[in-house]
């Protein structure tokens, strides 16, 4: 059987763009498969591991599979690939950058090149913009890139593998938020490997295009029409050089999960979160948005007739680049508390409003 770490590093390093997120998909699919007896999969790609199904009382626990990437969507007659975002992509970032663009004949190495220093004038330099951003194959001409089967509509994603620094950090591209579908992965297999029995059918739920507005969320809330839902994504480490703590909120890696306010978030589950945390010595953050989650969250809190949601969120340094970092103990606990809501929600809590 795979092991959690061996897992951790395939689906790290694999590549899952918004839309093109099959492979990933796969490999969290075949990871999550010894924990749960049946898997369901919707026509877009969303992913669900179901144990203990049938039941009348149903619970999600959910994190999203897709990677920010680029859109090929211009070539030029000598041979250079200008681009479009593919979700949250950051130009500013893309100079000098290594990325892969996945073709039907497989992968095509690129790189994203910038003029020498040498030839820029000070005072007047260009600044990375998609207006000048570029992908070099290695072509000479629009007929060579067409011959790699590159064409308009062909995927990039940046070429950076996990790593980890200092022995207590994971770094890499898209721990937004593959990190959170390892996290509710490894919670089904710490229900099986314990035997754990669970008074509720639960839903693992590993959804597709969030980081071009929540819709895999969308699509598979109005299929599972679940009671509850808890949603894993990722928030800002603001203790990092440039944040404002007044304005982002005083929040940091190492210091455990982070829990919600916000209009999304249902009181009395987000309370239920907080109590469950405190008898099991977990230690929490506190964040507060003024509108939206900004994650899956929202997409489950208003479907259908309203489902009962809440946000478990993994503190993280420099979001939407390669080199993204979160703490290794705080993935630990944000499993530890998912598992210890799930062993103390008896099955039928309504969390209603006006309790």
């Amino acid at each position: 059987m795979q092991t959690s770490h061996d897992f951790l590093y395939q689906y790290l390093n694999n590549a899952s763009p918004t839309g093109f997120e099959s492979s990933g998909q796969k490999i969290w699919l075949n990871y999550l498969k010894p924990y749960v007896d049946e898997i369901i999969t919707d026509v877009y790609g969303t992913a669900v591991g179901v144990i203990n199904p049938g039941q009348p009382y149903k619970v999600v626990i959910e994190a999203h599979s897709d990677e920010i990437s680029w859109f090929v969507n211009y070539i030029s007659d000598s041979g250079y690939l200008y681009v479009c975002r593919n979700g949250g992509s950051d130009h500013q970032i893309a100079p000098s950058m290594r990325v892969n663009l996945h073709t039907q004949q497989g992968i095509v190495k690129g790189i994203f090149g910038w003029p020498a220093i040498h030839v820029r004038e000070a005072g007047k330099e260009e600044t990375p913009s998609l207006k000048n951003i570029f992908i070099d194959v290695g072509a000479s001409s629009k007929e060579e890139v067409e011959s790699m089967g590159i064409h308009v509509g062909t995927v990039a994603t940046f070429d950076a593998d996990l790593m980890e620094l200092n022995g207590k950090f994971y770094t890499g591209r898209a721990l937004d938020n593959r990190m959170g579908g390892y996290i509710i992965a490894e919670v089904a297999r710490r229900l099986k490997e314990k035997q754990e029995n669970l008074p509720f059918t639960l839903y693992i739920v590993n959804a597709v295009q969030e980081e071009i507005g929540l819709r895999g969320a969308e699509m598979i809330s109005r299929r599972l029409k679940p009671n509850v839902a808890i949603c894993c994504d990722v928030t800002h480490d603001t203790q990092s050089p440039m944040y404002d703590r007044k304005k982002d909120g005083d929040l940091a890696c190492g210091k455990g999960p982070v829990l919600t306010f916000g209009p999304a978030v249902q009181n009395n589950v987000l309370q239920f979160l907080r109590d469950v945390a405190k008898e099991n010595n977990i230690p929490v953050q506190l964040a507060a948005v003024s509108r939206s989650t900004g994650t899956d969250t929202d997409a489950f809190a208003y479907s259908g007739e309203g489902v009962a949601s809440a946000l478990i969120s993994l503190p993280l340094k420099y979001m939407h680049t390669t080199v993204e970092t979160c703490d290794k103990q705080d993935v630990e606990k944000c499993i530890d508390l998912y598992e210890a809501f799930l062993l103390a929600l008896p099955a039928g809590k309504t969390f209603s409003y006006f309790e």
